[in-house]
């Protein structure tokens, strides 16, 4: 569906006396990931890795998981990122329906691999030293597929969503034209790495030629001191959650060569933009989903020289890329500042997905893709978020699938029907709550009784954070859940 008439941006190795990754302990030069790149490639020599039998990758944030990914980019090797905290369960149902070659797993998960094929790459790998010169340039293969990510989806069912190199190069290029830290400067890495938000760090730091350092957690103390008192720090991503816990210090700010703070995974709220404003923070709010490989619009919202956008804004769709906002009903393209669909096309957009049924539901055939966000665009093509898709739930910059948590709460005893839905919170950005029809013979049932089942199969951070009891459930004359009425149903609760 791409259109083959775009030029493809075009990055180079860096040199391999230039920093690459650093961590509380230890700094690591483009030298060892060059050296790691040949050790990696003969320890994977016995394995049939295809982009439909990837190189899973089970694991907490670490330096290890960081060299396997940009070392699976240099040596067009596909992965397939998986969430290290899914439950046993959840884990092996994505296991099943992606059919992985092998895995990359830390010591936790490896003990959950039981059976299957786990790859033993020993910490002297990330000590050899090379040039590089036996690696093509990562620009190569544009058309190949980077990797395979999972995103949520309405049937419950999770979605394969298979990335190209192409997507990287241009969503990179195009995030270059805002900022990009110097060589040897740091883009700060706390977001996990199973999502496209923390591995497009990795990826771009490594076409950038400039430096990552990474933290195992979100550590808001050292975080305020690196990004106020260290001026090596010049980038960081963050999500809403974590810039609102850095702000509760009232003298906190950044240091005079910070660039960008880049914020993604849930909505900006506009108390949140202001204070950040007044505080002379260079926030940069941005738009984008696993789809279109992380942001695919941004929008300084303080500029050094004082200009400011609209501050709801998440910026122009990065060009190449197309935007437009369609009605719902009828299809047709809207004029500006009208409320509808947003529908994206470009070279950051994914072809398909693995689910050839689900791909001709969303691409029109002239290779249109509709994100199933609310949105408008303004005379300048700026474009303006209203809702995410329905489907879905961003809480503390995961992604929950409001269908599988009411699946799982349907299956405790004593419930009759389940409704999920997000709502606006000052930390989270959406805060998961359920709404629950007991069954009719059931009087005793409670919130921690539902609260406890729930652990027992899904992940924290898909586990409601509030449960509120109703007679009924909202829905069409079809039987058909009204979502756009469940966050009114939690306020009057």
């Amino acid at each position: 569906m791409i259109d083959k008439t775009y030029t493809y941006p075009v990055f180079e190795l860096p040199d391999s006396n230039l920093n690459f990754l650093a961590s509380e302990h230890i700094l690591y030069d483009y030298a060892h990931l060059y050296g790691f790149c040949s050790r990696f490639k003969q320890l994977l020599s016995g394995y049939k890795i295809t982009e439909k039998n990837p190189l899973a990758l089970v694991s907490k944030s670490s330096d290890k998981l960081t060299f396997v990914i940009a070392a699976s980019y240099l040596l067009k090797i596909p992965v397939l990122p998986l969430n290290p905290d899914l439950t046993d369960a959840e884990l092996n149902v994505q296991i099943k329906q992606a059919q992985p070659a092998v895995f990359f797993a830390d010591q936790k998960n490896r003990e959950r691999l039981a059976g299957h094929p786990v790859l033993s790459i020993p910490d002297g790998a990330m000590s050899i030293l090379a040039t590089g010169r036996d690696i093509d340039s990562p620009s190569s293969d544009p058309q190949r597929e980077f990797g395979t990510f999972f995103t949520s989806g309405s049937s419950g069912r999770p979605k394969l969503v298979p990335l190209k190199r192409r997507q990287i190069l241009f969503a990179t290029h195009a995030s270059a034209i805002n900022f990009k830290p110097d060589p040897n400067r740091y883009w700060l890495l706390c977001l996990p790495l199973n999502h496209i938000g923390g591995i497009s760090i990795i990826l771009r730091s490594l076409l950038y030629g400039s430096a990552i350092f990474r933290m195992d957690r979100f550590d808001e103390w050292q975080i305020r001191n690196f990004l106020s008192e260290n001026r090596l720090f010049q980038v960081a991503s963050l999500v809403p959650t974590m810039l609102i816990r850095l702000l509760e210090d009232p003298i906190f700010q950044l240091h005079l060569d910070f660039k960008a703070l880049l914020l993604g995974g849930g909505p900006v709220t506009e108390e949140l933009i202001e204070t950040s404003l007044e505080r002379g923070i260079p926030i940069v709010s941005s738009y984008g989903m696993t789809e279109t490989c992380a942001q695919i619009s941004a929008n300084p919202m303080l500029q050094p020289r004082g200009i400011y956008f609209p501050k709801k804004s998440v910026g122009s769709v990065f060009k190449p890329n197309k935007a437009e906002i369609r009605d719902p009903e009828t299809g047709k393209v809207l004029p500006p500042n009208e409320v509808g669909e947003l529908w994206l096309k470009g070279p950051q957009v994914i072809d398909r997905y693995r689910d050839d049924t689900l791909t001709r539901q969303v691409f029109d055939e002239d290779g249109w893709f509709n994100t199933g966000d609310i949105g408008r665009l303004n005379r300048r093509n700026q474009l303006f978020i209203h809702t995410r898709r329905t489907d879905r739930i961003i809480s503390g910059g995961e992604n929950v699938d409001p269908v599988e948590v009411e699946a799982a709460i349907k299956r405790v005893n004593g419930v009759s029907e389940a409704a999920v839905t997000g709502i606006p919170d000052a930390e989270w950005g959406q805060k998961v709550v359920a709404l629950v029809v007991p069954d009719s013979s059931t009087s005793s049932l409670t919130e921690a009784e539902i609260l406890t089942a729930l652990k027992r199969t899904l992940s924290a951070f898909k586990i409601p954070k509030k449960i509120c009891f109703v007679e009924s459930l909202p829905k069409t004359s079809l039987g058909k859940l009204r979502r756009d009425e469940l966050p009114g149903m939690v306020k009057r609760k």
